[in-house]
């Protein structure tokens, strides 16, 4: 389980705003693309100052970041919470799955919006790297997880394998679902598409 203090309430108001300018980017990127989207659009849309999105954000690619990394939080949140000495395959297709589910509209709707934010990034290299950047950031996180789930049965390089697969089966999971109209459940959704990526990628995966 995870040790770290809980976020004051000033820290938890600015990932909430950082949260709403991510929300607010994320639905004109996908209607409009990241071309044609402003910092100042995104800020109107967001409901804050021009200046308040630059203190959070260096660009109006930057500003997604948020949105991105809740997701790789909570798959993440997911593995921390499994007992140690659990088998690594299964408690990384458990954690794959319960993250990338839709069992209700709300988990549908983030999902959909991530399909239109990954169709952004293929036409546009700032919002792309934000992306890669974000991908990179959650495996360095990942490997403590994976190495206390591996309780000594692997070193340090297998750990850090297992992580890079772990991650990236995921953003090849999404990205391939973002290019489909394949539903959020189902054969070809994200879930079904990461465990496929996850038995490909780590032999310990049954």
């Amino acid at each position: 389980m995870s040790t770290e203090p809980s976020p004051s309430l000033t820290e938890r108001r600015k990932a909430a705003t950082q949260l709403d300018i991510a929300h607010a980017a994320a639905e004109l990127f996908a209607t409009q693309g990241p071309h044609a989207t402003t910092a100042e659009e995104i800020a109107r849309r967001a409901g804050v100052a021009l200046r308040t999105f630059y203190r959070y954000f260096r660009s109006k690619q930057d500003a997604v970041s948020p949105l991105l990394t809740v997701g790789a939080d909570r798959w993440r949140a997911l593995l921390e919470a499994t007992e140690p000495g659990t088998a690594l395959g299964p408690a990384l297709r458990t954690a794959v799955e319960q993250a990338l589910a839709a069992p209700d509209a709300e988990a549908a709707d983030a999902l959909l919006r991530t399909r239109g934010l990954l169709r952004a990034v293929a036409d546009d290299p700032a919002l792309r790297a934000v992306w890669y950047r974000v991908n990179q950031e959650s495996e360095e996180r990942l490997v403590p997880v994976i190495a206390r789930l591996s309780d000594g049965r692997g070193g340090p390089l297998e750990v850090r394998l297992v992580a890079a697969a772990a991650t990236d089966a995921i953003r090849i999971a999404l990205e391939t679902w973002a290019g489909t109209d394949a539903g959020v459940e189902g054969p070809g959704s994200p879930a079904e598409l990461a465990v496929h990526c996850l038995r490909r990628l780590i032999p310990m995966s049954p």
